[in-house]
């Protein structure tokens, strides 16, 4: 794949490309049939659970799904299920970190941004574990998103890091997201039919 930048980009070259190359890979997201879609969030849900702690109590940020991303909420059930504490991001501002709020299967869900669901009465939770979805993703296990620097903007500020998985597509792997300095790599990829991608360990 040729990916249109060469020598040293500048921030808005990059920025351009970006914009472009969302859109080329959301449209490829969204060209996959339902049936595959649910094997890979069933492969993915595998992963996941090899990954996330399963220690009771542990709060988990997942995502509510949007534009074709793998839908997880079956896992995020089984998770409630099992004892962890499900948690969805909210966004309150451009601008601003996400808020994340618990959520439970009896939770009474709101309308958001793009129209996106999110507790309208959960209590505001930092978690342990952030799942957050991908538009793109690199080698260096770092993740293209929508451009808002939300998840970015929230993983900065945090007291403690979170363990971070990005989840998304085989399709969506790129040679390089071309990072800047305010990205910040996921500690794992995970797409289901690939091995996990763990930062730092040669794919």
């Amino acid at each position: 794949m040729t990916l249109g930048l060469s020598g040293s980009p500048t921030a808005n070259d990059v920025a351009r490309w970006r914009k472009a190359e969302r859109e080329r890979l959301i449209a490829a997201r969204l060209a996959l049939s339902a049936d595959e879609r649910e094997e890979h969030a069933r492969r993915i849900a595998r992963d996941l659970d090899n990954l996330v702690p399963r220690r009771s109590g542990t709060i988990v940020s997942l995502y509510w799904p949007f534009r074709g991303e793998p839908v997880l909420r079956r896992w995020m059930e089984a998770a409630y299920v099992a004892g962890l504490r499900p948690a969805l991001p909210v966004v309150l501002a451009k601008g601003q970190p996400l808020q994340f709020r618990e959520w439970a299967p009896h939770t009474r869900l709101e309308r958001g941004i793009w129209n996106i669901p999110y507790p309208a009465d959960g209590a505001v939770v930092t978690p342990s574990v952030v799942i957050s979805p991908l538009v793109g993703f690199d080698s260096g296990c770092y993740r293209l998103g929508y451009g808002g620097g939300f998840f970015d903007r929230t993983l900065a500020g945090m007291a403690s890091k979170p363990l971070v998985i990005g989840v998304g597509y085989p399709l969506q792997k790129i040679p390089t997201i071309y990072p800047q300095p305010h990205d910040i790599p996921m500690d794992w990829i995970v797409t289901g039919h690939l091995p996990p991608m763990q930062r730092g360990v040669a794919s």
